[in-house]
């Protein structure tokens, strides 16, 4: 059993934890296929933050376990959040896995497939020598994630995260140095992108308080490096110190992605977050006035219990005034286990349906405008592949956050290739993204 299929479903910190868990198994002799009609065996690893999500790993496990039940498959092995939250259930529910691995237990991913017995590994989410593991990355280009830390202490009360992932806890900055210099010298990449679940918290736990502006120092130095970009940083700890780091910065991209998850003070305190209106609009205009061309990327939940018309209506002219260069809505899950699944006022899914709408079509506007003004100026973009028609290469620059933002369409006279940089001029825009010329 040597053939391997695995499917990383959620976030970019996932997908992480199975390209670590491909270099041990490629270690170990096992090769790996994308078509599950060459495969021994299949890895599904999950998320199940919100509902949506729990709904999608169980319809791939479903669809895995038909081949199993074919004669196709000899294993199916489901790994990361869904086992954390639904283990039990999982077996019950789905009796063609064989067998279910934590988010401590990828340590063991190689000798797991050896397993002749129905098992459930799941440790104390105490550890971060995983992540210090090499990777095969998913993906030949220039851009990759680093993951620096694991879990989360905030307590915000929709959130299943610090259940499924435990307390946050840091690598040390050594061993983050020691990953990014080698992924920039052995495989050529040129743009990290930080990932965490609470990025502005790194290092509390170990430096005795928030250092992620020693992380940032220590990575500027490593050569081949050309971007640094920053996701899930909480507002709260956006301080001065690291606000003037980007702005002075050759390499630390002017993108900061800060949830904010709502405007109205009295949503934002049920939900269990600790800043204010007031305290965002004054980031905002912090980050606008000292790095005039910074990007701001922000997610909202709308339909949270006991939003008003007259909360949602903050919300909305919050967006309008804030107007944000990127922002992603999501209308509230509710999630079992977590405060706010007990909360009264949960709000009728047909409402939540139309306020998502809404907010989504005053951000659409916002990106066209944004976009219009962006028409003459002149990039750096990373070129990262070619359109499916044939007719651009795709690439971004520092305002498109890798795999999450709208790309830009480049042509080019001359032939391009994957990795490249290249400096070029916007010249039109097509619905959200945009179409440049290199110079």
């Amino acid at each position: 059993m040597k053939t391997i299929l695995i499917n990383s479903l959620g976030c970019p910190k996932n997908l992480v934890d199975s390209e670590i868990m491909a270099k041990s198994l490629s270690d170990n002799g096992y090769v790996f296929t994308d078509k599950i009609e060459e495969a021994d065996a299949v890895i599904i690893n999950t998320c199940s933050f919100i509902e949506p999500a729990v709904k999608e790993a169980i319809d791939v496990i479903l669809e895995t376990a038909k081949y199993k039940e074919k004669g196709i498959l000899k294993k199916i092995i489901v790994t990361g959040c869904l086992v954390e939250r639904y283990k039990e259930q999982i077996f019950d529910s789905i009796p063609e896995v064989d067998v279910c691995v934590g988010i401590d237990g990828y340590n063991d991913i190689a000798s797991v497939l050896s397993m002749t017995e129905k098992t459930i590994i799941c440790g104390p989410k105490s550890a971060v020598d995983f992540m210090n593991k090499e990777r095969i990355l998913s993906d030949n280009t220039a851009s990759t994630y680093v993951k620096i830390s694991e879990g989360c202490d905030n307590r915000c009360t929709y959130c299943t995260i610090p259940s499924i992932r435990g307390r946050f806890r840091s690598r040390n900055i050594e061993d983050i140095y020691k990953e990014v210099e080698k992924l920039c010298s052995d495989q050529g990449i040129k743009e990290i992108t930080l990932v965490a679940q609470d990025t502005t918290a790194y290092g509390n736990d170990i430096y005795g308080k928030p250092s992620l502006h020693l992380l940032l120092k220590k990575l500027e130095t490593i050569k081949p490096l050309k971007w640094i970009r920053l996701l899930y940083c909480y507002p709260e700890l956006i301080s001065d110190e690291l606000i003037s780091m980007i702005k002075n910065s050759s390499k630390i991209l002017h993108y900061i992605d800060m949830p904010l998850q709502h405007s109205s003070d009295r949503i934002l305190k049920l939900m269990g977050r600790t800043g204010t209106n007031a305290r965002y609009t004054e980031l905002i205009d912090k980050l606008r006035s000292n790095i005039p061309d910074i990007v701001l990327r922000t997610t909202f939940i709308v339909g949270f219990p006991q939003e008003t018309e007259e909360d949602f209506e903050n919300l909305c002219e919050f967006i309008k005034k804030s107007r944000f260069d990127r922002a992603g809505f999501f209308e509230y899950c509710r999630e079992t286990g977590t405060p706010a699944y007990k909360l009264k006022g949960q709000i009728p899914k047909k409402i939540k349906i139309q306020r998502r709408k809404e907010v989504e079509k005053i951000q659409y506007n916002i990106l066209q405008s944004k976009n219009d003004d962006r028409i003459g100026m002149v990039y750096s973009i990373i070129i990262q592949g070619i359109s499916d028609d044939g007719l651009f290469y795709i690439g971004r620059s520092y305002a498109e956050a890798y795999e999450i933002d709208p790309v830009i369409y480049v042509s080019s006279k001359e032939p391009l290739s994957v990795m490249d940089m290249v400096n070029a001029v916007i010249v039109a825009k097509d619905d959200d993204s945009l179409i440049a010329e290199v110079v």
